[in-house]
């Protein structure tokens, strides 16, 4: 009787552990392991041993993002992604709002024992999380853009300095690197909004796809070869690598105009997440 009381209580405990999960599946490849990359890049003082620090920093900042997100309009959701937690039935929309709440205190206590850095990044990213969501600051496209900027820069700073020894702070090029990055997601972001495009219109959300459609495509056209030439310039690489990251930033953009079916978009916005 004791053996099947535990393992039932190991399956509700795993089952809740995977609705969690679930809550940030969709975000771990576009936003979880570039962060953490960026982050162990950028870290000025880098522990090997603190490596895990930056996903773990991350991720629970993610998932408050998500969860608030995501308890915004469970309707669209059932229609267009039936698989996320609210949708499913695996958690009720006050039970989720419930957990995005408690998570704020935690994120911030996560962030106070990184150091006053690590603590501005979180309390900044509470401040926008709630201005996207309940706000509702993502119904404009170029206000979409910039908010998520700041919320992927909040996550850069946050996860680098998580990334360094104890007592860390974000150098000058760490800087710089926050600021650049904030910038390309600012002015191309829009990646992500062509696959959603069609639902978007339905529900009324403003998104620079559904209001320049054409500027929209070529703008990513123009704005990820800059972009990556840029980037390649102020970092100093060597011609074949520049040579080599612009024609892949020119392939990715070409993608958005050559091709506008919904599949062709949402492989687009994967290159996009590569480069």
């Amino acid at each position: 009787m004791f053996s099947q009381a535990l393992t039932v209580r190991a399956d509700s405990i795993a089952h809740h552990l995977e609705t969690i999960f679930l809550f940030t599946q969709n975000d771990i490849r576009t936003t979880l392991i570039p962060v953490t990359i960026f982050a162990l890049s950028a870290a000025p003082r880098y522990d090997p041993t603190h490596a895990w620090h930056a996903p773990l920093w991350i991720w629970f900042h993610l998932l408050q993002f998500d969860i608030a997100n995501q308890i915004q309009d469970p309707e669209e959701d059932r229609k267009n992604k039936p698989s996320r937690p609210i949708p499913a039935g695996r958690i009720s929309v006050d039970s989720a709002a419930d957990i995005r709440w408690v998570l704020v205190p935690v994120c911030l206590m996560l962030s106070l024992w990184y150091g006053t850095q690590a603590l501005l990044a979180s309390t900044i990213f509470v401040v926008f999380t709630i201005w996207y969501n309940e706000l509702h600051g993502d119904k404009m496209g170029l206000s979409k853009n910039v908010l998520t900027a700041i919320l992927g820069g909040c996550l850069e700073v946050g996860g680098t300095v998580a990334a360094g020894s104890w007592n860390s702070r974000i150098d000058k090029v760490g800087a710089l690197a926050v600021a650049l990055s904030s910038a390309v997601f600012a002015t191309t972001l829009h990646a992500q909004d062509f696959k959603d495009e069609e639902g978007d219109r339905l529900t009324g959300r403003c998104t620079l796809p559904t209001i320049f459609p054409k500027a929209a495509r070529f703008s990513m056209m123009l704005g990820i070869p800059l972009w990556s030439f840029v980037l390649s310039h102020i970092w100093k690489l060597d011609v074949l690598s520049t040579a080599a990251f612009v024609a892949y930033g020119a392939y990715v953009g070409t993608q958005f105009v050559m091709y506008d079916t919904v599949g062709a978009d949402k492989q687009s916005c994967k290159f996009y997440s590569v480069s």
